[in-house]
Order: C-alpha cells, then structure tokens, then sequence
C-alpha cells in the first residue's frame, strides 16, 4: 500500500475525530509543529525511523516530547496511534493529506498562483475572486513568485494547470516553429 492511500487513511479518520469535536485547526496546527519538530531533528528521525530502537524507549520519548509541548489530548493520542504503528516518520504527508481533507469537508480548494514578480494586493485580490467564480468554490490561494517565468501568470488548482507564464509562451513558439 503507497504512502499516499496509508496518508490519506489516518488523515480522513482524523478528520472525523477532529470535526466531530470542533478542534480541526488547532490539531493540524499542533501537528504542523509536530512535523517541523521532527523534521528539524535528524536525531528524532532517526530513533522514530529505526527498527533496531524497541518500541518502549520510543513512546517514553515521545511523552517526555509530549510533556514540554503540552498539545490538547486529540493530537496526544493521533501521535501515539502513529508511533504505536510506525507511522510518525510519516507524519509530513499524513499533515498534507490531512489538510486536504479537512478542505475538502470545508467545501474548499487551494489554489497556487504563481508569477514572476510579487503580485500587488489589489491585484491578488481580484485573482481570488476570479478563482471563486471559475471553481465555484470557497478557495484558499497560495501566492509564489518564480523569475524563470519571465512575466504572465501559471494557476495549479488540484491536478489541473492553468499556465499563462511567457516561458510557456515561447515554448509553444518553438514547438510550432520546428514541427
């Protein structure tokens, strides 16, 4: 089984736990700190990764990390089923599948707009709206800048890519030119 479909399990029986209880953003932030913690630790990775390393001192580990960070009892628990598991190394994707579940359910979309150059705010605003028509959708956008565009503007909404950078442009150019 990939871990995608592993990610998106725990990430969807998390997210029934989570709404249910009316604490969805503070538990994917708890675990957003979570992930970054790990992920800034290769000593953490490490004993969470390794096989050799019995399973007691990694849970002793855990709720003495557990104890410093004092999270709210949801996420105590997501941890420990994770670890208990071996899955806490997994932890970042389970966090990007949990996010998009949780938008999902919320009826929303992210979106990320990519341009050359910083997009002034009146601008982005106006890229938001035309974003909630052309989905239909409540849309959470992600602004990001990449000077290898040249100028003009590529759009990822899910799977789908609206590119109408310059460097996509010319590419089509040349294409159409040699073929």
């Amino acid at each position: 089984m990939s871990v995608q479909m592993i990610a998106r399990r725990y990430a969807s029986a998390l997210a029934d736990v989570v709404i249910e209880r009316g604490e969805a953003r503070e538990v994917q932030e708890e675990l957003n700190a979570w992930e970054r913690l790990i992920q800034s630790n290769t000593n953490l990775q490490e004993v969470f990764r390794n096989p050799t390393i019995a399973l007691d001192q990694k849970r002793a580990l855990l709720n003495k990390l557990i104890e410093k960070a004092k999270p709210r009892q949801t996420t105590v628990n997501f941890l420990k089923v994770l670890l208990q598991n071996q899955r806490l190394t997994e932890l970042g994707e389970i966090n990007r599948k949990f996010a998009e579940v949780l938008d999902v359910r919320a009826g929303m979309i992210a979106a990320t707009v990519t341009t050359a150059r910083t997009v002034p705010d009146s601008a982005q605003k106006k890229l938001y709206e035309t974003l909630i028509l052309l989905t239909g959708k409540k849309v959470r956008v992600n602004f990001a800048t990449d000077a290898e565009l040249i100028g003009g503007i590529v759009t990822r909404i899910g799977s789908t890519v609206y590119d109408g950078s310059v460097r996509n442009q010319l590419q089509q150019i040349k294409e159409k030119m040699a073929g």
